[in-house]
């Protein structure tokens, strides 16, 4: 039962943590005569939504929590040790494995999903299931293979039937995300699917209009690393049509890696 002495910005921000986004009751009232109609806040729907970075930071305790220890680690190992430890996501109750991340940890190249499936649940390891063979056939196409990248997700744990992350639950990893980002320390990060997109780069874009385009993540030692988004495999083996371009993204990253490498021998 609620009390006077609950502060209800505290009440507030428990509510988004958990996940709800929108409340209703048995007596309608009115929040004021110039509300936007409901077709103005649909069309204006990305410039209504809370930049995921700025959720990170405020959201709740569990992210600042996330923060804290994310300062003390500096090594990968001790991430993941923090990351299985950590009790401020919900997801970690219902999954069965954290889900970290596998691969070369000083590879140049990273690429990161959005969050496990059931297969990478029940393994502990990204990538391992139908769209993880998938997208291994693809890299190993342009001659690589995960000795020579490093692969992660945005959440390390899987979400309740597959069903699309909360901001609230990916606002609570990303601070896991960043800091395995900059111990792996990459010089391209190639992201699968938009979800994962919008929440590394704080947009909201369709994968659609996001993909084949290059864009920057500015890494906390200063460097910023070159990124590229394309499909998620998982929708590649819904949507065969698309394959050929992501098969077109696959060799444009190739391109930009071989010409740095090239680059860097002159």
């Amino acid at each position: 039962m609620m009390t006077e002495n609950v502060n209800p910005k505290d009440i507030l921000e428990w509510y988004i943590w958990a996940g709800v986004e929108e409340t209703c009751g048995d007596i309608p009232f009115d929040i004021g005569k110039n509300e936007p109609k409901h077709e103005t806040v649909k069309q204006n729907a990305s410039i209504l939504r809370p930049a995921i970075n700025d959720l990170a930071h405020n959201v709740s305790g569990a992210c600042k929590s996330a923060l804290d220890v994310c300062e003390n680690v500096s090594t990968l190992e001790e991430l993941k040790a923090v990351v299985e430890q950590f009790e401020g996501c919900a997801l970690k109750h219902t999954a069965s494995k954290t889900v970290f991340g596998d691969g070369n940890p000083q590879a140049k190249l990273l690429l990161i999903g959005e969050a496990p499936g059931a297969d990478e649940d029940r393994e502990g390891v990204p990538f391992v299931g139908r769209s993880g063979q998938l997208l291994d056939k693809m890299m190993a196409a342009i001659g690589y293979s995960r000795q020579q990248y490093y692969i992660c997700n945005v959440l390390p744990w899987r979400p309740p039937g597959n069903r699309t992350p909360l901001d609230s639950e990916v606002a609570v990893c990303l601070p896991f995300l960043k800091k395995q980002i900059d111990l792996v320390d990459p010089d391209f990060i190639f992201i699968l699917g938009g979800s994962a997109a919008n929440s590394l780069l704080d947009v909201a874009e369709t994968i659609s209009k996001m993909r084949g385009h290059w864009f920057e993540y500015q890494k906390t030692n200063g460097k910023k690393a070159k990124v590229l988004a394309s499909f998620h495999p998982a929708y590649l083996l819904r949507s065969a049509g698309q394959k050929a371009k992501a098969w077109n993204d696959i060799l444009r990253l190739k391109k930009a890696i071989n010409d740095e490498n090239s680059a860097e021998h002159y």
